[in-house]
C-alpha cells in the first residue's frame, strides 16, 4: 500500500479545515465556559481522557498550569466505574476529552463529577454522543468523520480547542492571532519532510520520543502513533525524566526523537540533546535552525504553544512513511478498533 492511499494520509491533510470551521461552533459554548470561570474562579481542573485524547489532556495541563496558574489533575476513571467513590469537586472544572464520546468510563466519571458539583465540559467530535449528553458544556472539535483508526485531525482539532479556551480565558490577543494562522501553518507543517529518520526508525526495534513543556504531549502522541500504526515500540519521556533510569538505554541502536519547544524549556532540552550525542546516542531533534545532521526541519517559531501543536502534523506525515516502509496498515492496526469502550 502506498502512503498516499492511506486514509490516515488524507485525513491528516484535513486538519487545517477542521481548525478553521470549529471557530463558529465554539462561540456560544466557549462564552458560557469563560463566563462560569469568571464567576467561580476554579482552583482545580480535572481532565478525563484515554488514548490520543489523554495526550491532549497533557497539553491542557501545560496550558492551564503554565498560563493560568491553575493545577490540573488527570482523573482515574475507575474511581467512578469500579470503586464508586465520589470526589470532592464542587465548583471545580472537569474537562473530558474524547473523539467518539462513547467510552463508558469517561461518561460515568463525568456523571459522578457532575453529581459532586463540578462543571462538566466535553471536548468531543461527536456532539450526539453519550458523553456530550452528560456534560453541561460541549466544545465541538468539528473534525468531521475520521475513518482511520489512528486519530490525526481529531487530535489536532482537540489541541486547537484547548488553545482557544486558553486564549479566551486569559484574554490573550497574541494567542488569538496565532490561532488564526494555525490552519495555514498546519498545512505547511504537513509538507515538511523528516527524511533522515525514515531508515533508522524503520529498522529500529524500539525508540524514545522526548519533549518538555508544550512538547511533552506531542512526544507522547508520537510514541503512541509509532506503536499503533507502525508496530514499533516507542516510549515517551520528558527531557528531565529520561535523565533518571532511562538514560541507561542510550546507544546507537536506540534512536531518540526530540520535539524541541520554542519557549523557556528549549535551552535545557538543547543542552540535554548535546549531552546525549556526547554519550553516543542516535539523536534527531525537530528544531528550527541551520540544517545539520540530526536536525529535522520545522516551521519558524511564532507562538510556543501553537508551534508545539504544528510538530505533530509533521510527525503524522512521517508515521505514514514509516508504516509503509515496515509493511503495516496504518488505517487498520491489528487488534484495534476505532471506538474503544472501556470501563
Amino acid at each position: 500500500m502506498l502512503g498516499a492511499e492511506l486514509q490516515m494520509a488524507s485525513e491528516l491533510q484535513e486538519a487545517p479545515e477542521a481548525v478553521r470551521r470549529q471557530a463558529d461552533a465554539l462561540t456560544a459554548p466557549l462564552a458560557t465556559l469563560i463566563g462560569w470561570s469568571r464567576r467561580s474562579n476554579p482552583a482545580l481542573v480535572v481532565t478525563c481522557a484515554r488514548g490520543s485524547s489523554a495526550h491532549a489532556a497533557t497539553f491542557a495541563k501545560h496550558l492551564f498550569e503554565r498560563h493560568l496558574g491553575i493545577p490540573v489533575a488527570a482523573a482515574a476513571p475507575n474511581v467512578a466505574t469500579i470503586y464508586r467513590q465520589r470526589l470532592q469537586l464542587k465548583n471545580q472544572l472537569l474537562l473530558t476529552i474524547s473523539q467518539s464520546g462513547r467510552s463508558d468510563d469517561l461518561t460515568e466519571f463525568t456523571l459522578m463529577a457532575k453529581a459532586a458539583g463540578a462543571l462538566t465540559a466535553a471536548i468531543v467530535n461527536d456532539t450526539d454522543s453519550p458523553l456530550a449528553a452528560a456534560c453541561d458544556i460541549v466544545l465541538p472539535t468539528a473534525a468531521g468523520p475520521e475513518l482511520s483508526i489512528a486519530a490525526t485531525k481529531s487530535f489536532v482539532a482537540s489541541l486547537a480547542v484547548l488553545l482557544r479556551v486558553l486564549a479566551e480565558w486569559k484574554e490573550d490577543d497574541a494567542l488569538r492571532a496565532a490561532i488564526g494562522r494555525f490552519p495555514e501553518r498546519l498545512a505547511l507543517a504537513a509538507a515538511l519532510k523528516w527524511d533522515e529518520t525514515v531508515d533508522p526508525f524503520s529498522r529500529a526495534d524500539s525508540l524514545a520520543t522526548i519533549g518538555r513543556g508544550p512538547t511533552l504531549a506531542i512526544a507522547r502522541e508520537a510514541a503512541l502513533k509509532l506503536k499503533e500504526t507502525c508496530n514499533l515500540h516507542a516510549e515517551a519521556f520528558s527531557g528531565a525524566e529520561f535523565q533518571h533510569g532511562p538514560m541507561a538505554l542510550v546507544s546507537q541502536h536506540y534512536p531518540l526523537l526530540l520535539f524541541m519547544p520554542t519557549d523557556a524549556a528549549a535551552a535545557g532540552l538543547r543542552e540535554f540533546a548535546a549531552d546525549l550525542r556526547r554519550k553516543g546516542a542516535l539523536v534527531f531533534a525537530a528544531e528550527h535552525g541551520r540544517p545539520n545532521a540530526g536536525r529535522l526541519p520545522v516551521l519558524p517559531p511564532e507562538h510556543p504553544d501553537v508551534d508545539a501543536a504544528c510538530l505533530i502534523q509533521t510527525f503524522y506525515a512521517l508515521a505514514v512513511r514509516i508504516a509503509v516502509r515496515r509493511g503495516t496498515n496504518a488505517d487498520q492496526p491489528r487488534h484495534l478498533q476505532k471506538v474503544t469502550r472501556t470501563r
